[in-house]
């Protein structure tokens, strides 16, 4: 028997869980997707070479006795020699500090402060770790 009364109820969940899963596999793979354009650069001339800037490790070790390359420097008198040192390397030279963990947080500061003031700009504290 056939009831024409009866209203036809459509069930739309199957086909909102199959969108939310396409929609899912295309998020993902969309950002994985590569677009390569083939662009040929024109040649350029090498009229200038680059120097590589030479790079400046500090040590200090927990008697304050400062070494840079094989010259040793007395704590209390290092700012005046490093500043005579530094004109002899271009600013932009990296400059590396390597302190022993025993001496205090000032010590460590006067040295990095010293060697701002020298006019480098790229100063690091090394760490082990």
């Amino acid at each position: 028997m056939f009831d024409w009364e009866e209203k036809p109820e459509l069930n739309i969940t199957p086909l909102v869980d199959v969108m939310l899963v396409l929609l899912a596999i295309l998020m993902v793979t969309t950002p994985a997707l590569i677009y390569e354009e083939l662009i040929e650069l024109p040649k350029g001339s090498k009229t200038k070479v680059l120097q590589k800037s030479e790079t400046i490790e500090i040590r200090v070790d927990k008697n304050k006795i400062i070494y840079i390359k094989k010259d040793r420097y007395n704590y209390s008198n290092f700012a005046d020699n490093f500043i005579l040192l530094a004109q002899k390397y271009d600013k932009n030279s990296p400059v590396y500090i390597r302190a022993d963990k025993r001496l205090s947080y000032g010590d460590v500061m006067y040295i990095l402060k010293t060697v701002k003031e020298a006019g480098f700009a790229k100063v690091s504290l090394v760490t082990d770790g």
